[in-house]
């Protein structure tokens, strides 16, 4: 005979469609990409405020404009990888069409263009502003790290 406590777990396995419930460590981690995305723009700002100061308003807005390309770009890179992942793992439905692979290829050229675009106006308008524009698409390299450094703490904490 089992004990009272089995048969209440067995009843809501049961009940409970076979959909895995996540971990702790699953949540964590499926959190990443939004986490970069904040520390991303904590960065641009602090970065900015400081690239202002030591080199220049023309450098920080520079830097800023970098930033935000290199926000759009990230942010779009993973809008894309999520609907190519949904092109492949869904199958068409009726109600449910994935995304056409045209619409996929042609924003992954628009965030290139646009970012060649407001490259070749500030290289052509200031030096100083293009430097900044060039560190300012290198800030995502920064959210990364300190997002891979977070994740090793969190690791070591907690146990994932």
């Amino acid at each position: 005979m089992n004990p009272p406590e089995s048969n209440s777990q067995e009843s809501n396995a049961a009940r409970q469609p076979d959909v895995m419930q996540a971990s702790p460590a699953d949540r964590f981690f499926a959190a990443a990409i939004p986490r970069m995305l904040r520390i991303l723009i904590v960065l641009s700002v602090v970065f900015a405020m400081f690239v202002c100061v030591r080199f220049g308003v023309i450098a920080g807005l520079g830097f800023a404009a970098g930033a935000i390309i290199a926000y759009l770009s990230l942010r779009s890179l993973n809008q894309a990888v999520h609907a190519l992942a949904a092109r492949i793992v869904t199958a068409t439905q009726e109600s449910n069409q994935p995304e056409r692979g045209y619409s996929l290829v042609s924003r992954f050229f628009v965030r290139y263009l646009l970012a060649g675009i407001v490259a070749y106006v500030i290289f052509t308008s200031s030096s100083q502003a293009f430097r900044g524009f060039l560190f300012g698409l290198c800030t995502p390299a920064a959210a990364l790290l300190t997002e891979a450094g977070f994740e090793a703490w969190a690791a070591l904490r907690r146990g994932y």
